[in-house]
């Protein structure tokens, strides 16, 4: 938020600081929820968790969350809040076809709490939409200068698997963006997806997913298989 001590990561002078400039800026007295967005290796868990707490009992947010926790991390953080009394809400994990560690034990963990779960990076930056299927645009965020995704990322195998998933889309009546989306969502073990839509027309395709959430054991053993060994 600013150059200097505290300028950053999860201590109580930075987070409760930028939640203020955040208000100030939005013209908003309170958010719904203030997220801890990286566990901070240089503060106290106690002191990041009890600084959400806070933000609460001031009336600056209605809700608590995490984001980019790892299993062992989101636990102990889920367990100071509830001594603290500000339950979390909701953990905010990177999820999609392309990167799952979440199911190895944080979903799990999510569940067994009674905590949300919003995934974020559910199309993979874009690579698994039809954008890279020809190569990368101009305008796409692999061209720029972007830390997120590097044309070096978009490799020839990671493109024909990318290609057998859009015709599987195609054959369950979606784009590949939808059955992505659809993927993400299922069993009921996400609350949400953040799509990140740049476009309005976006927007429109990606609600489109909810017209077909369902998959078949088939399609789920052609997608793991297909990915198999990313």
């Amino acid at each position: 938020m600013w150059p200097g001590p505290y300028g950053e990561w999860g201590s109580k002078k930075n987070l409760l600081a930028s939640l203020d400039q955040s208000l100030t800026r939005m013209g908003l007295e309170y958010v719904d929820i203030f997220y801890s967005h990286r566990p901070d290796p240089e503060t106290p868990l106690e002191e990041t968790m009890a600084a959400l707490d806070q933000a609460v009992r001031q009336g600056k947010a209605l809700y608590v969350g995490i984001s980019n926790y790892q299993p062992a991390e989101a636990k102990k953080a889920i367990q100071i809040l509830k001594q603290l009394g500000t339950p979390c809400l909701i953990h905010q994990p990177s999820y999609s076809m392309l990167e799952r560690w979440v199911e190895d034990e944080l979903q799990g963990l999510l569940e067994d709490e009674g905590v949300g779960s919003i995934a974020y990076k559910p199309l993979a930056g874009g690579l698994l939409t039809k954008k890279y299927l020809k190569g990368i645009p101009e305008n796409s965020r692999a061209a720029s200068s972007s830390v997120f995704l590097k044309p070096d990322d978009i490799t020839e195998t990671l493109i024909s698997k990318v290609k057998d998933l859009n015709e599987l889309a195609n054959e369950r009546g979606q784009t590949l963006a939808q059955m992505a989306l659809a993927w993400v969502l299922r069993e009921g073990k996400v609350t949400s997806a953040l799509i990140g839509a740049s476009r309005p027309e976006q927007v429109d395709e990606n609600v489109q997913a909810l017209q077909n959430l369902s998959f078949t054991k088939e399609e789920l053993s052609k997608i793991d298989l297909l990915l198999e060994g990313l």
